[in-house]
């Protein structure tokens, strides 16, 4: 006897919303390589790197 696996009110939503949108992942997709999907530029990284001040262990005291 199969035994019916549970899925959350969350998956269901987004299984229907995928269904009724197909091209939803492909604008998300889009969405991303806009704001996040960035090429890393080592020049940039290493100037970041060379212009952080050291941390006290503890930033609260006044010491």
């Amino acid at each position: 006897m199969k035994q019916r696996s549970y899925r959350s009110e969350a998956t269901l939503f987004i299984e229907q919303l995928k269904a009724q949108r197909p091209h939803l992942e492909e604008q998300q997709q889009k969405g991303r390589s806009i704001w996040w999907d960035k090429p890393q530029d080592l020049d940039s990284a290493e100037e970041r790197a060379s212009a952080k001040v050291p941390q006290k262990p503890y930033v609260y005291h006044n010491a």
